[in-house]
C-alpha cells in the first residue's frame, strides 16, 4: 500500500477459484462505495487459485488503484486470508465480503452508516428478519440453525446476535488489536464476538443470494473446523474472563 494513501475503510475479498465472479463483484462493490465519499481500498486475498482469478484481479486493478491483490502460497483457510488482508492495511475500519455474489454489495453503505453511528461492529445478517435464507435446501437451513444455536453459550448477553457466523461484516480495528485468530475455517466473526473488545453491535438484514458461478467451499472440513473453534472458545472462556 502506498504510504500517502491511508483509507478509512479496507474491505477484504478472500478468493479461491472465483474467476466467474470476481470482476462483477469488484465492480458492484465500487459502485456501492463510491457514492459514500469514504476513502477505501479493496484487498483481494487469493489462496493460490488454479483458474484465472489472480490474472483478472491484476488486470482490473490497472485502472482501479483502490484494488490490491495478495496471493498466498501453500496456505488455506478463509479466516486466515481475511486476517492477512486486514494486516496489510492501516484503515481504522475493516471488513470482509464473499466473492461469490451471495452477499449483496449494495448493503455496504448501510453497514458503513452503522459504523459512523459509533458501533464497534456491523453485521449483514441472514437471520435478523425472516426469509433471509429463503430458497435454501431444508437440510442446509437446519444445519445452519443448529450451528447458530450452538454458539449461544459463547456469546455475551449484552451483545448477543442472531447471525454470529455471517461472512459479511465490518468492525473497528481497535476492537481486535493484539488478538491472534484461528486461521482455519469460516467462522471468524464468532471468534471476534467472543474474544474482541465489542460493546455495540448492529445487525442489518439481507437476503442471502445464490452463488453466481463456481463451487461452494463448504464441506466436512468446515464442520470439523467449526467444532474445533468451539473447543478453543470454551478454553478461552474458562481460562480468561470475557472482555466487558
Amino acid at each position: 500500500m502506498r504510504k500517502e494513501f491511508e483509507p478509512r475503510f479496507a474491505l477484504v475479498v478472500p478468493t479461491l477459484n472465483e474467476a466467474g465472479n470476481i470482476r462483477r463483484l469488484l465492480r458492484e462493490v465500487q459502485d456501492a462505495l463510491e457514492p459514500t465519499g469514504i476513502s477505501y481500498e479493496l484487498i483481494v486475498v487469493d489462496d493460490d487459485s488454479t483458474d484465472q482469478t489472480p490474472e483478472i484481479v491484476r488486470a482490473y486493478a490497472v485502472d482501479h488503484p483502490q484494488i490490491r491483490l495478495i496471493s498466498r502460497r501453500n496456505e488455506k483457510g478463509l479466516a486466515g486470508a481475511v486476517v492477512r488482508g486486514w494486516r496489510t492495511s492501516n484503515a481504522a475500519w475493516i471488513g470482509v465480503i464473499d466473492a461469490d455474489l451471495q452477499h449483496p454489495p449494495s448493503l455496504l453503505p448501510e453497514l458503513l452508516s452503522a459504523m459512523e453511528a459509533g458501533n464497534d461492529i456491523a453485521i449483514a445478517s441472514r437471520y435478523a428478519e425472516k426469509n433471509g435464507v429463503e430458497g435454501w435446501n431444508p437440510i442446509r437451513v437446519a444445519i445452519s440453525r443448529v450451528s447458530t444455536w450452538a454458539t449461544l453459550p459463547f456469546q455475551r448477553r449484552q451483545i448477543r446476535v442472531k447471525d454470529p457466523m455471517s461472512g459479511f461484516f465490518m468492525l473497528r480495528r481497535s476492537a481486535i488489536e493484539g488478538l491472534v485468530f484461528e486461521p482455519r475455517g469460516f467462522k471468524l466473526l464468532l471468534e471476534i464476538l467472543v474474544r474482541g473488545k465489542i460493546h455495540s453491535v448492529v445487525e442489518i438484514p439481507f437476503q442471502f443470494g445464490r452463488r453466481h458461478a463456481g463451487k461452494s467451499k463448504a464441506g466436512t472440513a468446515v464442520a470439523i473446523h467449526f467444532l474445533q473453534l468451539l473447543g478453543k472458545l470454551s478454553r478461552h472462556l474458562i481460562l480468561r474472563p470475557t472482555p466487558q
